[in-house]
């Protein structure tokens, strides 16, 4: 069976139905290498980057409300190397709905979180012991609100968000 969206909402599927919302980020450091007032901004920077990597050039309240970052402030004995047991590395894992990222966007976002975490860190050298992992959900691996996403139901969903924006634009 072949679905064609003639009115979707460009801002959840592209039109090569590229899912193009909701990405998840955690972002793993020692306890100290950021200010203790850091996160909102570290939170702020990251959403914002990987919306714009993903193509979101104007995100709205649905994006920003299901862009979510996680971060994870661990001992420093809790980040180990092969070469130290206390290690001043960075670990940033990117997960998106499949397709959400081409590899413009993939490079584009592991440059600037990159360059957000040495910023907010204040450590210069930190570039070089940040790692960025960019993984994509399986086809329906994709849960929120108890259902499973997959490109049916991102479908579904872009058809409301279409619905929702033609009424809105009507009154």
């Amino acid at each position: 069976m072949i679905i064609i969206i003639y009115n979707y909402d460009e801002r959840i599927l592209d039109s090569r139905r590229r899912i193009k919302t909701m990405p998840m980020i955690d972002v793993y450091a020692p306890e100290n290498l950021f200010p203790a007032d850091a996160d909102s901004e570290l939170g702020t920077a990251l959403a914002q980057a990987v919306l714009r990597a993903e193509g979101v050039a104007s995100p709205g309240p649905f994006h920003l409300d299901n862009t979510a970052v996680f971060i994870h402030r661990l001992k420093s004995t809790a980040i180990h190397t092969g070469s130290t047991n206390s290690a001043n590395n960075v670990r940033i894992q990117i997960i998106t709905p499949p397709g959400s990222l081409n590899r413009e966007g993939q490079r584009q976002i592991t440059k600037e979180a990159t360059e957000i975490v040495t910023r907010i860190s204040g450590d210069d050298t930190l570039a070089k012991r940040t790692w960025v992992i960019l993984t994509e959900a399986a086809e329906g691996g994709w849960g929120i609100q108890g259902t499973a996403f997959g490109i049916e139901e991102f479908t579904a969903l872009a058809a409301q968000a279409a619905a929702a924006k033609a009424a809105q634009e009507k009154n």
